[in-house]
């Protein structure tokens, strides 16, 4: 099928008709896959998790990106996306990094994440992680938060999803593919977050099934499987100091 007629057909259905021909494509695919399986209710989002919180740190760097340089965190922004309703809730705390990650912990806590309701973190890309948390904490001198250690890297989703190269798989490059534009400011670590939740939300529209795909384990980064059992993220805890 052309692309005006992957968009007629979209439109019949009245599901979203923005994007590029290979998301369109899979659009289609899944809105028929989903009908073929009857499902017992019509929901908006296909997820494993009943909260994805989307966290896109802004650190500090210096020219070149030396690699003796130590990058410090300096936003901690954090969007929480209702895979049911496809609502966002966020928070943006501006402290040092001890007292907003406890603030982080504590309003994941009153949002019962991790006891009533299942979730993942999500992060456009590894370093958030598996780098930038890393040594923030060891900088700060605090142990390593439990619900940090596995979390959903949306441009290894996104690619494998749609069928598409690691080049791909960039920020403005998925938003421009899905037929959005950037909304605010480049590098805003807030702005970044809410434009990854619109992403995901996206495709959870088109029926991806997201699921944690990477962990750090003894501070190494890894790779988990898709055929892995799933497990919701424990509850958050608050951060320890050492000593």
């Amino acid at each position: 099928m052309t692309r005006e007629e992957l968009r007629s057909k979209l439109a019949e259905f009245k599901l979203e008709t923005r994007g590029v021909k290979d998301v369109l494509k899979k659009r289609l695919k899944n809105y028929y896959k989903k009908q073929k399986l009857m499902q017992k209710e019509h929901t908006n989002g296909n997820s494993c998790y009943d909260y994805i919180c989307v966290v896109d740190f802004e650190a500090t760097c210096e020219e070149g990106n030396p690699p003796e340089f130590v990058h410090e965190i300096i936003e901690f922004p954090v969007v929480l996306v209702n895979t049911r309703t496809l609502e966002i809730d966020i928070v943006d705390k501006a402290d040092t990094f001890p007292q907003v990650l406890q603030n982080v912990v504590e309003w994941m806590r009153q949002r019962e994440l991790g006891t009533k309701y299942s979730y993942s973190m999500l992060t456009d890309g590894s370093w958030d992680m598996s780098k930038f948390l890393n040594i923030q904490c060891r900088i700060s001198r605090i142990k390593y938060p439990s619900f940090a250690k596995k979390w959903i890297n949306i441009r290894k989703s996104y690619g494998n999803f749609y069928k598409v190269p690691r080049n791909q798989t960039k920020l403005t490059i998925m938003l421009e593919n899905l037929g959005m534009n950037y909304d605010g400011r480049p590098h805003s670590g807030l702005d970044d977050s809410k434009n990854i939740a619109r992403i995901a939300i996206r495709m959870l529209q088109d029926g991806c099934d997201l699921r944690v795909n990477e962990r750090i384990h003894g501070g190494q980064l890894m790779t988990v499987s898709s055929s892995v059992p799933l497990e919701g993220a424990p509850a958050p805890q608050m951060p320890r100091y050492r000593n």
